[in-house]
């Protein structure tokens, strides 16, 4: 056996404690220490609630049928209106199928010219909203207003459009397309 030396012992002793007082160090983190009490040390937040989100609400709009804001409205006098309706009952066919140009405005559809085969043959060509030319002749309907092509004149064509009135009844109102200036 060994005998127990005290040179022996202490040189692992010795070596034990220098290492571990290197680990120490020294008060390098005490920055970091304090840092990390003092956050820990604030109120904790609150996450707000989500907003309440209310229902979609939808809206029908039934204003359809009226007259646009930009179109000069129709005068009318009374009493010229109560004879013409009791002598009258002036009203759409809604049971006819709809042609394409009564799916666009008056307004956005241009004259671009005429073709005539012979004298009583007559058509407008027009130009819808989309950039489509179309053939019409006396008798085709063109329109959101029920608008029928009465004539077919070389400067332009005219209609005979009907209008609610604002009474339940309904009106009818002449209405012209012209020529496309420049062609």
């Amino acid at each position: 056996m060994q005998k127990f030396t005290l040179r022996r012992c202490l040189l692992p002793v010795l070596a034990s404690v220098t290492m571990l007082s290197g680990c120490s160090g020294g008060g390098e983190f005490d920055d970091l220490q304090t840092y990390v009490a003092e956050v820990n040390a604030r109120p904790k937040g609150r996450i707000e609630p989500l907003p309440e989100f209310k229902p979609y609400e939808s809206f029908k709009y039934s204003a359809a049928g009226l007259r646009g804001p930009f179109t000069a409205p129709v005068e009318i006098k009374l009493i010229k209106y109560q004879q013409e309706r009791a002598k009258t009952n002036i009203k759409p066919d809604l049971q006819r199928p709809k042609e394409y140009l009564e799916s666009f405005s008056v307004d956005a559809i241009t004259m671009v010219g005429t073709l005539a085969l012979t004298e009583k043959d007559v058509w407008a060509l027009l130009d819808d909203a989309d950039g489509g030319v179309h053939r019409v002749k006396v008798g085709n309907y063109v329109g959101r207003n029920y608008g029928k092509v009465v004539s077919i004149n070389p400067g332009s064509v005219e209609l005979i459009e009907i209008v609610p009135d604002g009474h339940g009844g309904w009106l009818e109102r002449p209405r012209a397309i012209k020529l496309q200036d420049g062609t």
